[in-house]
């Protein structure tokens, strides 16, 4: 992590140490938070070890969403379809019980053998499945049910079926949605956090992340297909993009870094669930009590600005593909 980068959190961090600690205030958690982040700070990866966390991440024993709802839920029932076309199974959402409250949870499911697999079409959703997703969530706003996603898709499925079902409006219908929440929504990268795939269940007000995941635009194998048009590139891809979650919260575009067991989370799936769900504890404690519309505005004052840049760079841009001098 930049140097300038790991000074601004300790700057914030003693900022909000020097405050008054007013009744209701949540500071002590916001300083817990920036703590843990700022304590697994440490040397960027090599490309080596971003190549080792792609890997990682993909691992075929890897724990997926379902797993992590045996071992962190009580009472899952699952919903089932879009009540308009079909049901994906690629996506698994329903309701739980989560540390003694009642929560809502969506999630993207790979599987474990060939069959399981093709059902699940690998974990990536048609619009049918954003739409199940979409049902929970209007569900966990009526009733006023926090929101747990479970993220883990090479992508929204590409395919020309997808395409003609209205694969973008759905991943679009789906942001839109999270963003209008007034429940507390909270998203785990748990494997591959691929493209808009990924991000129509991750607008959230916390993001937190495995530290052997990923979370990217595109896939490296892509990435390098459209660079080089040799997708055997992909650990070149990966070292430009940066998907591992020590670069993704330098960023800023998740919360926290969840540790894993020694090797990974596939060597330890019951310790993996226990350390992803006292993450989850922590950032529901966090947002407990936030008003329902003052969530809403962080929410989207967050996400509209990730990647903003000024309008002076905007400018010089501009005048640079104009064939003018930038700024």
């Amino acid at each position: 992590m930049a140097a300038e980068d790991e000074l601004r959190l300790r700057e914030r961090l003693s900022h909000l140490r020097s405050l008054p600690l007013l009744r209701g205030a949540r500071l002590s958690g916001e300083l817990a938070r920036l703590q843990r982040q700022l304590d697994r700070i440490a040397a960027a990866p090599t490309d080596e070890e971003i190549a080792r966390f792609v890997e990682l991440a993909r691992h075929e024993q890897r724990p997926y969403a379902l797993d992590y709802f045996d071992r962190l839920c009580e009472d899952f029932v699952e919903l089932h379809g879009d009540r308009a076309r079909a049901d994906d199974q690629a996506v698994v959402a329903g309701l739980a019980r989560f540390d003694g409250r009642t929560v809502v949870v969506v999630g993207q499911q790979k599987g474990r053998d060939i069959s399981e697999r093709t059902r699940r079409n690998f974990g990536m959703a048609y619009p049918e499945g954003y739409r199940k997703a979409m049902r929970a969530m209007t569900l966990a706003q009526r009733h006023g049910f926090p929101l747990l996603s479970f993220v883990d898709t090479p992508g929204a499925y590409p395919g020309v079926a997808a395409e003609q079902h209205g694969q973008g409006g759905a991943i679009a219908a789906s942001q839109a949605l999270l963003a209008q929440l007034t429940v507390p929504v909270i998203s785990c990268i748990i494997g591959e956090g691929g493209s808009g795939g990924a991000i129509a269940i991750a607008l959230a007000d916390r993001v937190l992340m495995q530290e052997n995941a990923l979370y990217s635009v595109i896939s490296p194998e892509g990435c390098a297909a459209i660079l080089w048009r040799d997708a055997g590139e992909w650990r070149k891809a990966a070292a430009a993009l940066r998907p591992d979650a020590r670069h993704c919260l330098e960023l800023g575009v998740i919360d926290t870094i969840v540790p894993e067991p020694t090797v990974g989370a596939h060597t330890d799936h019951d310790e993996a669930a226990r350390l992803l769900g006292d993450a989850l504890r922590d950032a529901l404690g966090e947002l407990e009590g936030v008003h329902g519309e003052e969530l809403r505005r962080r929410r989207r004052q967050r996400f509209r600005g990730i990647g903003v840049f000024t309008e002076a760079l905007a400018t010089a841009v501009a005048g640079d593909s104009a064939g003018h001098e930038p700024l």
